[in-house]
């Protein structure tokens, strides 16, 4: 029986990926995000090559949002019984600098919304005695980035949600793992914040520091969250699944 997956932020970058190769594995895909035409156009992909997909837009803080648009989801395929929590937010500023409002910012979006999200989802989970949830972090909750304590901080909490819902779900036959992405650059996300100027090295001094000599691609996060969301993963929960091209952290 195929199985029915959420990809949150899956209107471009990352999520896009991941929905493209959950959907080539032969899962059902609701791909949401706030970008309604992103989706739109990740579903035609997604249709063009024989599989199933759905759009829906929704804000993943917003838990009437969520509510609606699983609701929608499961009203086409079925019961969700894979997450991955991809959506969420950048940021730059001096720590001296950050106001509440920022902070505060970073983290409804990207810790409440993964909490709200998975909270909706769980319910199929548990009936079916089977899900998979994919948590995407940060390689800067492992090391920690200049002028963004406030993304490195909420991307941190995302690896402790990950463990606690791996002991807590485990029993209810649910894994609960992270990854967190190391120098993905072929991202509408990181590539704007390449463009003004943010990034705190330049990208060929970032290659000396990546052992395989490239940085990655959204397809290398997306072969990670498709194995974790495999049959072949039941024994793998409350992991950090490093996909980082080697890059070394602490």
């Amino acid at each position: 029986m195929s199985k029915t997956a959420l990809v949150t932020g899956a209107a471009a970058g990352i999520g896009r990926a991941c929905a493209l190769r959950l959907a080539r594995d032969g899962m059902a895909v609701g791909v949401l995000d706030l970008n309604i035409e992103g989706c739109e156009r990740v579903v035609a992909e997604i249709q063009a090559a024989g599989g199933k997909a759905i759009a829906l837009k929704a804000s993943i803080a917003d838990r009437a949002q969520v509510v609606a648009a699983v609701a929608k989801l499961r009203e086409a395929f079925g019961a969700v019984t894979v997450l991955v929590n991809n959506a969420g937010i950048t940021g730059f500023a001096a720590f001296e600098d950050l106001t509440d409002a920022a902070w505060d910012r970073m983290m409804e979006v990207n810790l409440k919304g993964p909490f709200i999200v998975t909270q909706v989802v769980l319910p199929d989970m548990k009936a079916a005695k089977w899900g998979r949830i994919i948590n995407l972090s940060s390689s800067s909750a492992q090391t920690g980035a200049v002028r963004m304590a406030h993304y490195s901080a909420s991307k941190g909490a995302i690896v402790a949600l990950t463990r606690s819902l791996a002991r807590e779900l485990g029993p209810l036959g649910v894994t609960v793992n992270n990854i967190p992405p190391g120098s993905v650059m072929n991202t509408e996300m990181s590539q704007a914040s390449s463009a003004a100027g943010q990034m705190n090295i330049a990208q060929d001094e970032l290659l000396k520091t990546l052992p395989v000599r490239r940085t990655g691609e959204p397809e290398d996060i997306a072969d990670a969250c498709a194995w974790l969301a495999s049959e072949g993963a039941s024994y793998v929960t409350g992991q950090t699944i490093g996909v980082n091209g080697g890059r070394v952290v602490s």
